[in-house]
């Protein structure tokens, strides 16, 4: 190590209580997060002196305290380097990706150890395309000597109580139309759950109010049960973990379903369930696995997901006993 990154590295100590550095990589959304939290955990039991930090985008911040023991370190994509200087970071963990991009950044750290997949700049283990999610970072970690359960998925208890204990849980929302089921679709479920006395509510960010609003009307519900776009992160994640049953395409709602252990239905399009998909418990995946197209960000629904039907999801809300 040199002198100016050695003295990098103990000016970031001093700051901090003397505790050394562990960056964790992962730049991207909520559904990402939490399949690394297996390996999140993992480290955080493997490194209990350092101070341990994840760099992903700021919103990200009340979900990553569900996790607990790290803190935000504010990074938008690969786009730009991570602000931190050379030498700071003690362990540096690459949980984006196996491309010269993360694996670039992750390198300008400078850190004294890295763990992350194999690449130009040193060895790891190779990337696997057939390995779901949660197994893929914990067989990193593992190569690299650190235990991890795959299956360690729970969150902690968020900090605020749910607006609607006991409600089922509709998120119609999704990042890309190649995973919006259709609107019509989801309003038949939501009436006949609604016909079947559930608490239906409707959820979804800031940018999916509109179409909440339109699912809502649709069923012939009253507005108030539209949530999207008036929940913070934490109330959101809290209304999943006290649902009654979430209904999703594979997002965030449904990741947090799975830690939670909420009986949950995932809809899924152009991502396979056997890389995305929910670990065992009252989750029923929904899907046509051989008309998918697989096309992430199309903007018209993946047909693998345009298969499954109204009575499907009905069908597997009565096999998890909560119709």
């Amino acid at each position: 190590m040199s002198a100016a990154k050695s003295a990098a590295a103990q000016e970031a100590m001093d700051l901090h209580d003397g505790k050394p550095e562990l960056l964790v990589l992962r730049a991207l959304k909520l559904g990402d997060l939490l399949v690394a939290v297996p390996a999140l955990k993992a480290l955080r039991r493997t490194f209990p002196e350092h101070r341990l930090r994840y760099a992903a985008q700021g919103w990200l911040s009340e979900a990553l305290g569900l996790v607990g023991g790290y803190e935000l370190f504010p990074t938008h994509g690969l786009d730009e380097p991570l602000a931190m200087e050379p030498g700071v970071v003690d362990v540096a963990v690459n949980l984006h990706g196996s491309g010269p991009e993360s694996q670039g950044r992750i390198e300008a750290l400078q850190a004294r150890q890295t763990i992350g997949h194999r690449s130009q700049y040193r060895d790891g283990p190779p990337w696997r395309n057939e390995l779901h999610e949660r197994e893929r970072w914990a067989k990193l970690l593992e190569w690299h000597g650190i235990e991890a359960d795959p299956l360690d998925i729970q969150l902690n208890t968020p900090h605020v109580p749910s607006p609607v204990p006991g409600a089922t849980v509709l998120h119609v929302g999704a990042a890309y139309g190649s995973r919006l089921w259709p609107a019509e679709r989801f309003a038949a479920v939501a009436s006949a759950l609604d016909q079947a006395g559930h608490n239906v509510v409707f959820t979804g960010g800031n940018g999916e109010r509109d179409r909440a609003l339109d699912v809502c009307r649709r069923s012939g519900l009253a507005e108030d049960a539209v949530l999207a776009g008036r929940l913070g992160l934490a109330e959101f994640a809290a209304t999943i973990a006290a649902a009654r049953l979430v209904i999703s395409a594979d997002t965030g709602a449904a990741h947090l379903a799975s830690a939670y252990g909420t009986p949950s239905v995932v809809l899924f399009g152009p991502a396979p369930p056997e890389i995305w998909g929910p670990p065992p418990g009252p989750h029923v995946v929904l899907t046509r696995a051989e008309l998918r197209r697989g096309d992430t960000f199309a903007v018209a629904p993946d047909p693998a997901l345009l298969a499954v039907t109204v009575q499907d999801v009905l069908a597997a809300v009565r096999g998890l006993g909560v119709l």
